[in-house]
């Protein structure tokens, strides 16, 4: 299986070792289970907004023969105070793309919900429970768009808000994610990979 992962910091993984992000722990969790999976290409810089990877695909040019795509994008528009209309159109054409990558089957795309940074620790500046608000409305616009267009759709915002403040599923930042958080990311992408008919 080739495998292209679209994303910011949360799918490069910011401040962990290269294969303990998650799309390389989706790829060695599949490998443990005896599936040929690559990742073939990985789209992903911190802080870039929807407008950003939009711009970055357009010059990579990623083929349109993927078994796996995974998407996920909007954590910096929301930092950045975008607009979520902006965002809501912008998520759409991404997600049209990636249905185009990955053979035009969006069975085969995983969007993951965008993480709530203003619970952890590095968060001393804005209102919390404003920023759960606004990542929920983010949130919100990207799932009823991936349910639209017939794509899956994974959450770990919840998840990242159980650890919030869990130093062992952290980053030295204290914003960022650690390999263990990653790996609850990687195990709810793969429980879907695997259920795909051979």
């Amino acid at each position: 299986m080739k495998y292209l992962a679209l994303g910011d910091s949360y799918t490069i993984g910011e401040l962990v070792p290269l294969n303990q992000n998650f799309p390389n722990q989706v790829v060695s969790l599949l490998q443990e289970k005896g599936k040929d999976c690559r990742l073939d290409k990985l789209i992903a810089v911190t802080g870039w907004t929807t407008d950003e990877l939009a711009i970055a695909i357009e010059k990579e040019r990623p083929a349109f023969d993927y078994d796996i795509v995974t998407l996920l994008i909007g954590v910096n528009n929301q930092y950045r105070e975008k607009s979520q209309e902006e965002y809501r159109w912008q998520f759409y054409t991404l997600l049209c793309q990636a249905i185009l990558f990955a053979n035009g089957n969006p069975k085969h795309v995983l969007v993951l919900s965008i993480p709530d940074w203003g619970l952890t620790p590095f968060n001393t500046s804005r209102d919390a429970q404003l920023t759960s608000a606004q990542i929920d409305a983010f949130n919100a616009i990207n799932q009823s768009i991936t349910f639209d267009l017939g794509s899956n759709y994974i959450d770990v915002t919840n998840s990242s808000r159980e650890h919030a403040t869990d130093k062992n599923f952290l980053a030295e930042d204290l914003l960022h994610y650690s390999a263990n958080e990653y790996t609850i990311w990687a195990k709810k992408v793969i429980e879907i990979i695997l259920s795909w008919k051979a």
